[in-house]
C-alpha cells in the first residue's frame, strides 16, 4: 500500500542522534553512525522526528510501505516503560489517530497482568492531557544522558505552545472579549511581490535585491492578526512548510542565491510553536553556511494564539 513515511538522506545525516528519542514508536535506530528507519510497520509517518534533525536530513514522502501496526508498536513501547508509553499514546492522541490509540489502550488492558506499570494510571494521564512528574527512570531512548530528567523529551517535546502537538492537534482557540473598535476601513496589504511560495519565487527578481527577507512558515500569517503591519511591512517574502513541502533542498539553494546574488540584508525566520516547524529555521541556517556572504538571521516564534513568544538573533 502507498502511505506517508519518513525518508532519511544519508548524505546529510551526521549521526547526531537527535531524532532517535523523538521517534516514540521506535522506528529509528542508530546503525553504523547513521539514523536508519528499521521498520515500516512502526513508522506512523507523522514526522515527530523531523523538527529535531539539525541537518534537515529527514522528510516525509509517500511510497509503498507496510501498513502501520499499532499492536506491534505498543508491544515494544511497554518494554521501555511508563514514560515512553505515555509519550507514544499522547502522540497518537495529538494527531487525532484515535483508532490506533484505542488499539494500543485495548491491548494494554487485555495484557495488564504482564505489564510492569499501572495501565489505568497511564490511560488516565493520556486521556486527561496531563503528565505526572514520575520518579527518575533509565532513559527509554538508550542514550543514558537524561536519567535525572523525568519525562525527558518524549512527552515534553510535543508540548510546545499550549500543549500537545499544535501542528495536528485539534483545538478551539478562545479569544478574550474585547471592546469593539470602530471600523475605519480594511487594513492595506503590505505584500510587495508575487509569487511568495518558495518553490515559485525567483531569487533573481528585482524586488529581492538588497531587501530584508521574511521567511515564514505557512501558518504564521493565519495565526497573527497583525501579520502585515507588524512583520511583513517593508520586507520581501518567502513562505514554506518544512513538514509538508517536498524537495526542500531547492529552498536552500534559493536562499543561497538570495544571500549571494540578490544580496539580501537580513533574514527573519518566523515559525510556529510546533516541533517540525523548526525545519524552516534549519533551512536558513544551512543556506547561511553554504553562502559566501553572511547575513544576520533572526528567529521569531509564534504560538497558535498569534502571539510572538520568542525572538532571537541566531
Amino acid at each position: 500500500m502507498k502511505r506517508e513515511i519518513i525518508e532519511i538522506d544519508e548524505d546529510k545525516c551526521t549521526g547526531c542522534g537527535e531524532c532517535i528519542p523523538n521517534c516514540h514508536e521506535g522506528a529509528l535506530q542508530m546503525i553504523d553512525g547513521k539514523a536508519r528507519l528499521i521498520s515500516d510497520l512502526m513508522c506512523d509517518g507523522l514526522g515527530a522526528c523531523i523538527g529535531h534533525c539539525p541537518e534537515g536530513a529527514i522528510e516525509i514522502i509517500e511510497r509503498e510501505a507496510q501498513p502501520y501496526d499499532e499492536i506491534a508498536v505498543i508491544k515494544e513501547m511497554v518494554k521501555k516503560g511508563k514514560n515512553t508509553v505515555i509519550a507514544h499514546l499522547t502522540h497518537l492522541k495529538d494527531h487525532m489517530e484515535f483508532g490506533f490509540l484505542k488499539q494500543g489502550v485495548s491491548w494494554m488492558q487485555e495484557n495488564k497482568s504482564e505489564i510492569d506499570f499501572d495501565v489505568d494510571e497511564v490511560t488516565s494521564v493520556v486521556h486527561n492531557g496531563t503528565v505526572e512528574q514520575p520518579e527518575p527512570a533509565p532513559s527509554a531512548c538508550g542514550c543514558g544522558s537524561h536519567d535525572e530528567q523525568p519525562q525527558h523529551q518524549h512527552a515534553h517535546d510535543h508540548s510546545h505552545g499550549d500543549g500537545g502537538c499544535p501542528g495536528s492537534a485539534a483545538r478551539e482557540i478562545n479569544k478574550p472579549e474585547t471592546t469593539p473598535v470602530e471600523n475605519v476601513g480594511d487594513a492595506p496589504s503590505e505584500l510587495r511581490q508575487w509569487p511568495v511560495q518558495m518553490h515559485l519565487i525567483n531569487p533573481a527578481a528585482s524586488y529581492f535585491q538588497n531587501s530584508d527577507l521574511l521567511l515564514a512558515a505557512d501558518c504564521v500569517a493565519f495565526s497573527m492578526g497583525n501579520f502585515h503591519s507588524k512583520v511583513l511591512k517593508g520586507r520581501s517574502l518567502g513562505i514554506a512548510c518544512p513538514k509538508l513541502d517536498s524537495n526542500t533542498e531547492v529552498y536552500i539553494d534559493k536562499l543561497v542565491a538570495l544571500i549571494d546574488d540578490a544580496k539580501i540584508n537580513t533574514i527573519t525566520v518566523m515559525k510556529m510553536t510546533v516541533p517540525c516547524c523548526g525545519g524552516i529555521l534549519q533551512m536558513a541556517q544551512i543556506a547561511s553556511q553554504r553562502a559566501t556572504r553572511k547575513v544576520p538571521i533572526k528567529s521569531v516564534t509564534v504560538d497558535i494564539n498569534g502571539d510572538i513568544v520568542q525572538e532571537d538573533w541566531v
